[in-house]
């Protein structure tokens, strides 16, 4: 994912990825934990999505609180 395409989003649609990528990144460790994970850099993208997300949106309200 890339931030300017974050960006563009509104808050809702944030937030809807940022629980599908919770899911995912759920799926993952369980993949992992039970030996199934094949890709194992999945975790760390995953990961940094959600943050990114979490940034964008921490912006988009800090935005909207001025």
């Amino acid at each position: 994912m890339i931030a300017s395409e974050l960006k563009s989003k509104t808050p809702d649609q944030l937030r809807d990825s940022l629980v599908a990528l919770k899911k995912e990144a759920f799926n993952l460790r369980f993949q992992a934990a039970t030996n199934q994970l094949t890709n194992t850099s999945r975790i760390k993208a995953v990961r940094r999505d959600a943050a990114r997300v979490k940034t964008v949106l921490a912006q988009k309200a800090a935005e909207a609180a001025k």
